[in-house]
């Protein structure tokens, strides 16, 4: 009697589990069945243990959450370091270009000096042949006109 009360509960029991599935699927008895697989799936693994509680998913977050951070600290570091270096070339380029623009504005105020020096000599030259012309030119009409020599 006792085995007939257990077969009446056990078939109960089945009886009400399909319902079940089958009204939380919408009366489709394909999705119960992949429902009942997964329920049962998800029993087996908390049997086993290989459901992760609470807890242990948080440390699990919490140590992928630490990895992360650390990745970025180490790239943040790694592009300020490539900041760094590249801050360091500028400024160096940055001295070459001064330097250079120094030299060129001395060679060309050495150029500018020499070619002022020259164009001086040259009005000093051509001053002195006309004044000479000049006296020449003046003794000549002088002594044609019996003033002179």
């Amino acid at each position: 009697m006792a085995s007939r009360r257990a077969l009446q509960i056990g078939g109960l029991t089945v009886a009400v589990g399909s319902v079940y599935y089958l009204y939380s699927a919408g009366g489709n008895p394909k999705v119960a069945e992949k429902k009942l697989e997964h329920d049962v799936s998800a029993a087996g693994a908390r049997l086993k243990g290989q459901d992760l509680s609470q807890k242990e998913a948080q440390k699990k977050g919490e140590l992928l959450a630490r990895e992360a951070g650390a990745t970025l600290d180490r790239t943040v570091d790694n592009v300020r370091a490539d900041i760094r270096e590249a801050d360091k070339v500028i400024t160096s380029k940055m001295h070459e270009a001064g330097s250079k623009v120094d030299q060129l504005k001395d060679e060309g105020s050495k150029a500018l000096h020499d070619t002022s020096k020259e164009l001086q000599q040259t009005a000093d030259n051509f001053d002195k042949k006309v004044t000479q012309k000049t006296v020449e030119a003046k003794s000549g009409i002088s002594s044609w006109l019996g003033f002179g020599k």
